[in-house]
C-alpha cells in the first residue's frame, strides 16, 4: 500500500446555488420547523398539589442549542441555558433543580431555589460529568442523584496524555455517551443544606439509574447491573443501597438477574417498590410491564413478582420516554403504554385487580407526566402540536401555540396483510385535491417503536415541501400485544421463533403503502420515495435491493446493512441475539440473509445515504461498505457525513445540523421524484 500513489484531492467544494425562482426553499422550511420551537418536560407535581414545576424547552437555532428553563405554574422560575430536574422538597418549600453554572465548562450543578418564602437561590454541589435522577429524602436531609465518576485519565491535558483503556466487557461504550467503563454512572447523596461534599454510596464498575428513597430516609432503591455476568446476560436488577453500610457494602439486590428491572418507585408506606420489567432477558422485544415487589425482598425470582398491569397487553416502556410509575394514593398507581399509536396514562390498582383503565383518550401521545395530592399532570403531545402542560383535563401551558399555528393535521387509515396494520397518511401544505403529488413513505428505527399520535419534525417538513408523507408500524413494531412486536424473530430463536427481518414486515411496509396509493388518489404512484433511520434505514436499503421497481428512490439513514459487522462493532453487540435468537458465529447464513448489502447489485434506484461520524449503535462503517458498493458498481449515489453527531442526530443532533440534514433530504427527493 505504501507504493501507491496519493489520492488526487479534492476540489474544494462551493456553497449551494440558491433554489431557482419559483422553487421552494427547503432550508427555510427545515428552519421553520425548527428554530424556536417549544415544548413541555420533565413534570413536577408539589407535595400539597398546589402548584406545578415543568421543564421548557426551547431551541435556539442562531446559538445552536437547545434552551431548557424550569418554570413554576406559569412563568419561567429559572434563568439558566440548562435548567432541569426539578425536584420538590417533602415540605414544598423548596424546589431543586440541576444547572451548568459551574466554573468549568461542561460542571454540572445542582440549585435550590425558595418557593413562596424569602430566601436566595443556593448551589449544593457541582459535578464534574452529569447530575440525573434527583430525589429528596423525606426527612428533607438528603439530596440523592447520579452522576458519572471519571477514572483520573479524564483529568489529562488531552487524549495524548491519557493511559490506554483496557477493555474487558461489553457495552464499554455506549452510543450518545462514548465511553462509560472508566466512567460509571454512580449514586450520590449530599446534604440539602449544602453544608457537605456529595458522597459516593456505589464505587466501583457498576452503573446505576433511577432513585427512589425508603419511607425512613435510610436508604435508596436504584436499577443497576452489578452481577458479574451482566454484560453476557443482559440482566438488570433492582437493589438497596443504605445510607450507613455497617457491615458489607451496604447493597442489597431484591431481584435475581432474570429480568431487565427499572425505574424504581417506593410505596408510601414504604413496604413494597413499584417498577418497569419483564423476565427472562434473553428475548427482546417484549412488553414491558408495571411490577411490585416487597421491599425487603432479598434475590426475588420473577415468578414472585406481581405484574399489575398484565391485564393489559402493551408495553409501558415507551417511544416517547416513561419514567417510573407514580404511586396516586396507597393503593393505586399510574404509569404511560402505547397503544396503536397512542400513548396514554393509566391508573392500576397495586394488588392487580383489575385491567389499568386509560385517564387520556384520543389521538395524543403523553410523554411525561407526575401526580401528588389527587393532582395529576401531564405533558401531552399531538401530531399538530408540540407537548403542552395539562393539570387534569385543564390545559395549563401556551408554550407552542405559536409555532403550532403552522402545523399539518393528518388522517389514520388501516392496511391488512393478516391483521389491520395502523397508518396515517399526511396531505402536503396547500394540498389540491385534483392534484397528484410525490409520496415519501417513511420507515420508522427500532423495529419496536411506534409511529403515532405525536407532533415530529420529519413529517411536518415532507409535507410542506409538497409531499404526501406515509408511515405506519409494520409487525416488529410496539404499541400492540406481545405477538406483534415479536413476529419477525429470526428462525432459530430457541424459545420465540419467528420468520426473521424482511419477511413479514417488509410484507406490511407494501400494504401500507399499496393502500395508499390505491385508496387515495392525489398520491402519485409513480413517484414514490422511501426513507428510514436505523432499523427504517435497514428497511429502505433492503427494499431497494429488492423491490426497487416499486420506488424511485431511497434514503438510507443511520441504517445496519451489514448484520455480521454490526455485531462485530455496535456499542450493544452481543445483544441481537435476543431478537435474532442466534449470534453471528452460531448461524452465519442468518446474518449473511438478513443484510442489506448482500443485493447491492439489485439496486438500480438513486440512493442518498446519512450517518452521523460519533454514531456507535449502527457505526459509520454500515455506512461506509454501501456506498463503497455502490461506487464501485457505478451506482447513482449521495452520502452525506455529519461530524460530530451520534445515532440520535435526527432527533437531538445539533440544531443547525438538523437543518442541513432536512434540507438535505428535501432537496434530493424534490430532485428524484420530479
Amino acid at each position: 500500500m505504501s507504493d501507491l500513489p496519493p489520492p488526487t484531492p479534492a476540489a474544494p467544494t462551493s456553497p449551494p446555488p440558491p433554489p431557482p425562482a419559483g422553487a421552494l426553499d427547503h432550508r427555510a422550511i427545515a428552519e421553520r420547523f425548527i428554530d424556536r420551537r417549544s415544548g413541555i418536560g420533565t413534570i413536577a407535581v408539589s407535595p400539597d398539589g398546589s402548584h406545578v414545576a415543568f421543564v421548557v424547552e426551547t431551541i435556539d437555532l442562531a446559538k445552536n442549542t437547545t434552551h431548557t428553563t424550569v418554570w413554576l405554574d406559569d412563568s419561567p422560575a429559572t434563568a439558566g441555558d440548562h435548567d432541569g430536574n426539578p425536584c420538590w422538597s417533602p415540605d414544598g418549600r423548596f424546589l431543586a433543580f440541576t444547572a451548568r453554572r459551574g466554573e468549568k465548562k461542561g460542571d454540572s450543578t445542582l440549585h435550590i431555589l425558595p418557593v413562596g418564602a424569602a430566601g436566595e437561590l443556593r448551589t449544593v454541589c457541582t459535578m464534574p460529568d452529569g447530575l440525573a435522577d434527583v430525589a429528596w429524602a423525606p426527612d428533607g436531609r438528603w439530596l440523592a442523584f447520579t452522576s458519572r465518576t471519571r477514572h483520573e485519565r479524564y483529568g489529562a491535558e488531552d487524549a495524548s496524555w491519557q493511559a490506554p483503556r483496557k477493555i474487558e466487557r461489553f457495552f464499554s461504550r455506549l452510543n450518545g455517551e462514548d465511553w462509560v467503563f472508566d466512567r460509571p454512572n454512580h449514586l450520590y447523596v449530599v446534604a440539602a443544606d449544602g453544608t457537605g461534599a456529595p458522597i459516593n454510596l456505589t464505587p466501583g464498575e457498576f452503573q446505576h439509574r433511577g432513585i427512589s428513597w425508603l419511607r425512613d430516609s435510610s436508604g435508596i432503591v436504584t436499577s443497576a447491573q452489578r452481577h458479574d455476568t451482566w454484560d453476557r446476560d443482559g440482566a438488570s436488577d433492582l437493589y438497596v443501597v443504605s445510607l450507613t453500610p455497617g457491615d458489607g457494602d451496604g447493597i442489597r439486590c431484591l431481584t435475581a438477574h432474570d429480568g431487565v428491572y427499572s425505574a424504581p418507585a417506593v410505596s408510601p408506606d414504604g413496604t413494597t417498590v413499584a417498577f418497569i420489567g419483564f423476565g427472562n432477558p434473553s428475548i427482546f422485544p417484549q412488553n414491558a410491564k408495571v411490577g411490585i415487589l416487597p421491599v425487603d425482598s432479598v434475590d426475588a425470582p420473577e415468578s414472585a413478582i406481581r405484574w399489575i398491569s398484565a391485564g393489559l397487553d402493551r408495553t409501558f416502556a415507551t417511544t416517547s420516554g416513561s419514567g417510573a410509575p407514580v404511586w396516586e394514593s396507597a393503593t393505586h398507581l399510574l404509569a404511560v403504554a402505547e397503544d396503536r399509536g397512542a400513548t396514554h396514562l393509566y391508573r392500576m390498582p397495586a394488588d392487580g385487580s383489575f385491567v389499568p383503565a386509560p385517564l387520556t383518550h384520543g389521538a395524543v401521545t403523553v410523554s411525561s407526566f407526575d401526580a401528588a395530592a389527587g393532582v395529576v399532570a401531564t405533558a401531552r403531545s399531538v401530531v399538530d402540536h408540540p407537548a403542552e402542560l395539562y393539570v387534569g383535563e385543564e390545559r395549563r401551558s401556551r408554550v407552542a401555540d405559536a409555532f403550532a399555528e403552522q402545523l399539518l393535521g393528518w388522517e389514520h387509515f388501516t392496511a391488512r396483510t393478516t391483521d389491520e396494520i395502523d397508518a396515517w397518511i399526511m396531505r402536503p401544505a396547500d394540498f389540491d385535491e385534483a392534484k397528484r403529488y410525490p409520496v415519501l413513505l417513511n420507515v420508522h428505527g427500532g423495529p419496536h417503536t411506534q409511529y403515532g399520535e405525536y407532533f415530529f419534525d420529519d413529517f411536518q417538513m415532507q409535507a410542506a415541501a409538497g409531499f404526501v408523507v406515509v408511515l405506519g408500524n409494520p409487525r416488529g413494531s410496539s404499541g400492540r400485544h406481545t405477538g406483534w412486536g415479536q413476529a419477525i424473530q429470526g428462525p432459530n430463536h430457541p424459545t420465540v421463533p419467528g420468520p426473521g427481518w424482511g419477511t413479514v414486515d417488509v410484507d406490511d411496509v407494501l400494504a401500507i403503502i399499496d393502500t395508499a396509493l390505491d385508496r387515495y388518489g392525489f398520491c402519485d404512484a409513480d413517484r414514490v420515495g422511501v426513507l428510514g433511520g436505523s432499523y427504517g434505514g435497514w428497511m429502505a436499503t433492503w427494499l431497494a435491493g429488492h423491490h426497487g421497481d416499486r420506488f424511485r428512490a431511497f434514503c438510507s439513514e443511520r441504517a445496519v446493512n451489514n448484520a455480521t459487522a454490526l455485531e462485530l462493532s455496535s456499542d450493544i453487540s452481543t445483544a441481537f441475539n435476543a431478537v435474532h435468537g442466534v449470534n453471528h458465529l452460531e448461524d452465519p447464513e442468518e446474518y449473511v440473509r438478513l443484510s442489506p448489502i448482500t443485493a447491492v447489485r439489485n439496486i438500480d434506484k438513486p440512493m442518498l445515504i446519512i450517518h452521523s461520524e460519533e454514531d456507535w449503535r449502527c457505526p459509520i462503517g454500515q455506512a461506509e461498505e454501501l456506498w463503497v458498493a455502490l461506487k464501485l458498481l457505478d451506482k447513482e449515489v449521495d452520502f452525506y457525513r455529519f461530524p460530530g453527531e451520534n445515532h440520535e442526530l435526527s432527533r437531538t443532533g445539533s440544531p443547525i445540523h438538523r437543518v442541513q440534514r432536512g434540507e438535505i433530504i428535501l432537496d434530493w427527493f424534490a430532485d428524484k421524484l420530479a
